[in-house]
């Protein structure tokens, strides 16, 4: 039986394809294993770096909705667009304006249009929004029977992004100032205590207009919503107190594990530390640098986790054809399918935002990783939107999906190992540093 945590990503994960499973069909031809030779030219570690994040890019930028500019959900998602994924979006549009992909103006301007979209169109409740709705009018478009209406850990996802464009778009003028107010109205609607549901000492994922409580999901610990007690914590309007997240997620501290894998000490998570992107979607913006409570320290927590994964696949202990270039176990599509992959739950299936996420993490690793993607297996994973979701070296298989959720990270965490840019920018919200500071946190940024 899967422990609790890892059969909550499992459902999730089946569940988060719009096209019901995932796609891409075997390619004809010799394996990763058999064929060695470079696809690509040669370039310094740095001109990759940036040509990985402007091709990326692309899948938000010219791939966004034309209506609402919002992050489809993956490429063949029609009118559906997602929450988090467009925050992720949001995040990619900042570094976009930051590498001279696109003008400022250019930016601001998508963002505007995006922010206007959510303020007068697309459908919330209680402040939050759903996993997905239409990119053209904001009707919810429901995820599953039950979740119809608010997800709160999506719109963490969403409000980490617009926090991060509300700093990095700081000028006088009348076009970013409106911007700032726009994200003000957005993150001040979210009325984070309304998802303790009646007043539990916890926070609930869903709620439904019709359905209320029926997903009954708490949001608790180790997992990828720790954003989600930060920003409930941080709101100026509606905030937790800190027995929230005391209770709710730490559990009092029972969310510790404390095991040790490949001789690294893992403070938390199930075990092997789980998929890999616990240790990224929360990370975007927060900047997990000397960031500490009593119960970890988040650097070496989330190193530890990556490196971790990367021990596995390096051993390759099911013969899944991986090796210490070709690694990276988290949530994608697989053939006929998506699941939240990792050592605990390996199908053979190696996603390259896992590795290429990890960066500020593992550079070494990640590095050796994106070197194999590109130069030796370019031909193909490296599509007109990056890199694709996922490949199986063992069967041959080659996904031709995106995924908003996949991509956003790839360039994010890159930007955040190259100059620290999202994380400077969350860190730098006045409300967060209060926030983690009632929470019991320690960070650089924390005065």
């Amino acid at each position: 039986m899967l422990k609790p945590i890892l059969w909550v990503f499992l459902l999730l994960g089946s569940l988060s394809s719009c096209s019901g499973k995932g796609d891409g069909a075997p390619v004809p031809g010799p394996g990763p294993s058999k064929d060695t030779a470079d696809k690509f030219e040669r370039i310094s570690r740095d001109a990759l770096l940036t040509k990985v994040q402007q091709q990326t890019f692309k899948y938000f930028w010219d791939f966004g909705h034309p209506v609402s500019g919002l992050s489809r959900e993956r490429n063949t998602s029609g009118d559906i667009v997602t929450s988090g994924g467009t925050g992720f979006g949001v995040m990619a549009i900042i570094v976009a304006v930051h590498r001279q992909f696109i003008t400022r103006a250019e930016g601001l301007a998508r963002l505007k249009k995006m922010t206007t979209f959510l303020k007068t169109k697309a459908v919330a409740y209680h402040g939050a929004y759903p996993h997905w709705f239409n990119g053209a009018s904001g009707a919810t478009v429901p995820f599953s029977a039950n979740d119809n209406g608010a997800d709160l850990v999506e719109t963490s996802y969403l409000i980490q992004g617009l926090l991060c464009a509300r700093q990095f778009f700081n000028g006088a003028g009348e076009e970013e100032s409106s911007l700032r107010k726009d994200i003000n109205d957005i993150w001040h609607a979210v009325d984070w205590t309304f998802f303790r549901k009646n007043g539990e000492q916890k926070l609930y994922w869903h709620w439904s207009p019709d359905k209320g409580w029926a997903m009954n999901m708490a949001i608790s610990g180790w997992n990828e919503c720790l954003i989600t007690y930060v920003l409930a914590a941080s709101s100026p309007t509606h905030a937790i107190p800190k027995s929230v997240y005391d209770e709710g997620w730490t559990r009092n501290g029972a969310m510790r594990t404390n095991r040790t894998y490949y001789g690294l000490p893992l403070p938390l998570g199930p075990e092997y530390g789980g998929p890999l992107f616990f240790a990224h979607y929360s990370f975007l913006g927060l900047d997990p640098t000397g960031l500490r409570d009593p119960h970890a320290d988040y650097w070496e927590q989330n190193k530890r986790h990556a490196l971790i994964n990367w021990n596995y696949c390096k051993t390759d202990p099911q013969n899944r054809g991986y090796s210490e270039k070709l690694w990276g176990l988290t949530a994608s599509d697989i053939k006929d399918g998506y699941t939240a992959s990792s050592p605990t739950n390996d199908v053979g299936v190696i996603a390259p935002t896992a590795a290429l996420a990890s960066f500020p993490y593992t550079p070494e690793q990640s590095g050796m990783a994106l070197d194999y993607f590109y130069y030796k297996l370019g031909d193909k994973l490296w599509k007109e939107y990056g890199f694709i979701d996922a490949f199986s070296p063992k069967t041959n298989w080659f996904a031709s999906s995106f995924l908003a959720i996949d991509q956003g990270p790839i360039i994010v965490m890159i930007e955040n190992y190259r100059s620290k840019l999202l994380w400077q920018l969350f860190m730098g919200c006045p409300e967060v540093k209060a926030g983690l500071k009632n929470l019991g946190f320690e960070s650089p940024y924390i005065p």
